[in-house]
């Protein structure tokens, strides 16, 4: 479903370059649950925005179900972003003027759904994350873990191929972020591909499989070992 290869990304400021990934090879299939770890500048960052259609590569090949996205146009990858993959970062990135309804019914705006059918599937959304009692609020009158769950509501209302998670847990303390891993758990059980950035092994070990980054390339590809299920209360 996913495939990058012999993938490179270079950057560049004045005479100053910095290779970030280094000829990178990755497969993910669909309903796989990954996470990718690895220190700080060592390409994880940069692997999910390539990922993500966020950036661009420098050379290599990135297929998106049997798509080749690598030298697609600005506005295809636009409609790759919004109808493929769906996006959960760690300052949440809602908008403090709408209503959680209305963040939520965003991603369909934008890909030209009728209003009556962004109602239907944001309600379904938000079901799924036990927030439809708060649909009327803003996003200051909830909690972190709240709003969180709103992204994570937002990520998944168009269906995408995949959902793509920057440090989801980032900004939450343990308790809440063990909610937020059982609603990723939970999707992944129903079909949803998610791939997961993090620095934390214990967040990690939710997930099944294992991607480690280092200087710029995968160093380690594995099953997660003693993978936590976390279980319904």
């Amino acid at each position: 479903m996913i495939e990058i290869v012999d993938v490179y990304k270079t950057y560049k400021t004045g005479d100053l370059s910095f290779t970030a990934l280094k000829g990178v090879n990755l497969k993910i299939q669909q309903g796989e649950f990954t996470s990718i770890m690895g220190p700080s500048g060592s390409g994880k960052s940069t692997l999910m925005n390539i990922l993500g259609c966020l950036d661009r590569l420098d050379r290599g090949k990135y297929r998106l179900n049997n798509k080749d996205v690598s030298n697609m146009g600005d506005n295809e990858l636009a409609r790759v972003r919004n109808k493929e993959i769906g996006f959960v970062f760690q300052n949440f990135n809602l908008l403090p003027r709408m209503t959680i309804l209305e963040n939520v019914e965003l991603p369909m705006i934008y890909g030209g759904v009728s209003s009556k059918d962004r109602r239907e599937r944001a309600l379904s959304a938000l079901e799924k994350v036990s927030l439809t009692k708060w649909i009327k609020h803003r996003p200051n009158e909830i909690s972190g873990g709240q709003k969180q769950r709103v992204a994570i509501a937002r990520a998944i209302v168009n269906a995408p191929s995949f959902i793509m998670a920057d440090e989801p847990t980032g900004n939450l303390d343990s308790q809440v972020s063990l909610e937020v891993m059982k609603i990723f758990q939970d999707l992944n059980e129903e079909g949803s591909t998610i791939i997961m950035v993090t620095h934390e092994p214990d967040i990690a070990s939710y997930t099944k499989r294992l991607v480690k980054v280092k200087d710029g390339l995968i160093i380690a590809d594995e099953k997660v070992k003693n993978r936590i299920v976390i279980k319904d209360n």
